[in-house]
């Protein structure tokens, strides 16, 4: 519970800087939340990079998919672009996971590893 003096001094209306962040209460425009869940995900990881091949709620189809990559978003689909032109196929990126089409796991784990990352091959 807030104390007193919280309670009677916080701020009930304001035009000076537009509409708030409801996390952290600065400004739209100047919001730090992504940026901090980007950073605590970032931190959140072992260091090794997961492969995994994938067929649930894709009709049959496979699908390779990359876990554990510690950069952010934008270094994500830089390294997107790299892994897609390896292996002649499409991709995407979705929540922080690499997702590549096809079954591609050997010739991922090789052009990783030539990007310096520690890899894994995860799932049976």
């Amino acid at each position: 519970m807030a104390s007193l003096q919280d309670q009677l001094s916080r701020l009930v209306y304001s035009t000076e800087k537009g509409n708030l962040c409801p996390d952290c209460g600065e400004a739209l425009t100047a919001c730090i939340c992504s940026e901090q869940a980007e950073q605590t995900r970032i931190a959140a990881m072992d260091g090794v990079v997961r492969i995994r091949r994938e067929t649930s709620g894709r009709k049959g189809k496979a699908v390779t998919t990359i876990s554990g990559v510690p950069r952010v978003e934008s270094e994500l689909k830089t390294l997107l672009k790299k892994l897609k032109q390896g292996c002649g196929s499409g991709g995407a990126v979705k929540e922080g996971i690499i997702e590549i089409q096809g079954d591609h796991r050997d010739k991922l784990k090789t052009l990783l590893e030539k990007e310096g990352f520690t890899v894994k091959l995860a799932g049976g």
